[in-house]
This record gives structure tokens, sequence and C-alpha cells, in this order.
């Protein structure tokens, strides 16, 4: 059984407006993620701990971050590892797709996902 993360109140008031204010490459994988053939569910705008995770796949312990140009500039790249250090504490891995590669090869990236949550569901089973 996995082991739940949850969010702060701060977060999760935050996720249900970012859920409000999805991203076009966002809105993509969403729809890709949410109907998928391996009986896999993710969440959209997930809130853990303080943070929220785009997407997440508490099964496999993956959360799937679309980062946008603004996460290659100032101090988010800084915050950015912070937060993935955080996530691995809690036994989380992060994928991380540029925005840019969501739109432009979406099949490549779903598939990418799927290998990598389908196996990490069946180790944490066993």
């Amino acid at each position: 059984m996995a082991m739940r993360l949850d969010g702060a109140a701060d977060s999760r008031r935050n996720a249900k407006r970012l859920r409000q204010q999805m991203t076009p490459p966002e809105i993509g994988l969403w729809l890709a993620l949410r109907r998928n053939e391996r009986g896999l569910h993710f969440r959209r705008q997930h809130p853990a701990g303080r943070y929220v995770l785009d997407f997440y796949c508490a099964r496999a312990r993956l959360a799937i971050e679309v980062d946008g140009e603004a996460h290659a500039r100032g101090d988010r790249p800084e915050r950015d590892a912070v937060r993935d250090t955080w996530l691995s504490d809690q036994g989380v891995r992060v994928l991380r797709y540029p925005a840019e590669a969501v739109l432009t090869d979406l099949e490549g990236v779903v598939r990418q996902i799927m290998a990598i949550a389908t196996a990490r569901r069946e180790s944490i089973a066993s």
C-alpha cells in the first residue's frame, strides 16, 4: 500500500487554484495521463507538504513536473532542487519535462512516464 503524501492547508488551497489555471502543456499531459490503459491513477495539482506537484501517481510514488521557461530563471533552479530533494526524502521520484517537450512530443513523454510508473509500481508492490 502506498504511503500517503499530504499537503499543508496552504498547499491544498493553492492546488485547487492551480487546477483552474493549468497551462496548455499541463492540460495536454493531463488528458493523456488520466485515460491510460495501465490502470495507473494520476492526480493533477496534488498538494505534498508545502509544495504542489503538477501530477502525482501515489501507487508508483512518482511526481511529474512540466517546467516552463520560468524554471530556468532566477532562484527557481535552486528552489526546484530543494523541492526535489525533499520529495526524494519522502520516497518520491520526480520526472521533469520542459513544457516544449510536452507540446512537441506528448506521445514520447507519456510513453516514458508510463514505463517508469509501471516499473516503480511493480517494485513498490513486491
